[in-house]
């Protein structure tokens, strides 16, 4: 799905982390679809302080810890996803998130993964891999919570 490591300048390598939920959504998979679709709202679900959607480009701003964390993201055509987005602009060396759909007997089950390589400049005891998957995971919960309240 997306690479394992990430080669950097100065042949230095660094291993990429990654955060994978899924859901059941009692609601058919073209529901689920056009929630996800309405960017601007489903990236609010997330419960990010600011989001602005323009022209196949999200822009986030949220508060972790003491720090605040702001992405430029580019909406990205990734075949079998039903959203992609690779990081511009922001504290990741990369950051890739994709969500993907599967029909199942009870409705659809919603997976979204994000692979992830901090930037080392921003590497201490306060900001680390650990920190960025238990945001990840609450932002995704988040998201999922608002499809379920949106599609069921």
């Amino acid at each position: 799905m997306f690479p394992r490591s990430v080669q950097w300048a100065g042949d230095e390598e660094r291993r990429m982390e990654s955060v994978s939920l899924s859901r059941e959504v009692a609601a058919p998979a073209k529901t689920v679809r056009a929630a996800i679709l309405d960017v601007g709202a489903f990236m609010r679900g997330a419960k990010f302080e600011e989001v602005t959607v323009t022209d196949g480009t999200i822009e986030i701003a949220n508060s972790v810890g003491f720090l605040r964390i702001e992405l430029a993201l580019d909406v990205v055509d990734r075949p079998g996803a039903v959203l992609a987005y690779e990081q511009r602009e922001g504290i990741f060396e990369t950051m890739d998130t994709e969500y993907r759909l599967e029909e199942s007997e009870a409705g659809t089950t919603v997976t979204a993964t994000t692979e992830f390589a901090v930037d080392a400049a921003f590497v201490g005891p306060v900001f680390d891999a650990t920190v960025v998957k238990r945001q990840r995971r609450r932002e995704l919960e988040n998201q999922f919570d608002y499809l379920q309240a949106t599609c069921e």
